[in-house]
């Protein structure tokens, strides 16, 4: 750390970076509050799709009890051909957002397949849908969480280093000036009294 100059420029100096470093705060100390905001969102969303994920898995067991029947080859039925994704700015936190998912269904028989195939594959793309946003509900929540680590760090930095260290700057130079002129005073009484004894002497 460089030394501290104690002169009145310096005062001025650090007066300046003083008005400049509260007048950031506020500002920081906001954005760190709408980051918070978004990321109490973005759990949110990941908790609603996790419930949506068990709705449908309950729905698909008591719908379809017959999925236990294994003679019937029920694999490949959909596959995930493509995701496509966005993007939204929040508060200079890029995340991604879901426009949709690109789903492909196996041809099937309908008269050679039992009549719950239908309903089953709806509910396999619906399953696949869910899984892909749970996926991009981790990743929103993940970058949130980094950037509220990040401004609070700032924030912090701000409201429990530079701030208090400049303040105590300004007293010390303060302090150190006004003692300077108070000496200044000192000598300059002492300098007129001997000057006055000379002359009277």
């Amino acid at each position: 750390m460089a030394r501290l100059s104690l002169s009145k420029s310096s005062l001025t100096k650090q007066t300046r970076q003083l008005q400049t470093f509260e007048r950031f705060l506020p500002a920081l100390d906001l954005k760190r509050k709408q980051l918070m905001t978004e990321r109490a969102k973005a759990l949110q969303a990941r908790e609603d799709t996790l419930a949506a994920i068990a709705a449908l898995r309950e729905e698909v067991r008591e719908r379809l009890p017959m999925l236990a029947h294994r003679e019937i080859p029920l694999d490949d039925l959909v596959h995930l051909k493509g995701v496509r994704l966005g993007e939204e700015n929040r508060m200079g936190t890029k995340l991604p957002v879901l426009l949709g998912v690109d789903l492909e269904t196996t041809d099937y028989g309908l008269m050679v397949q039992p009549h719950w195939v239908e309903p089953l594959v709806e509910a396999i793309g619906r399953m696949l849908e869910l899984r892909v946003r749970l996926a991009l509900d981790e990743q929103r929540v993940a970058l949130l969480e980094t950037a509220v680590r990040k401004v609070t760090q700032r924030v912090n930095l701000f409201d429990k280093v530079l701030i208090p260290r400049t303040q105590q700057n300004i007293k010390t130079i303060r302090i150190y000036l006004s003692d300077a002129e108070r000496a200044a005073v000192v000598r300059s009484k002492i300098a007129k009294a001997k000057r006055h004894r000379e002359t009277t002497a």
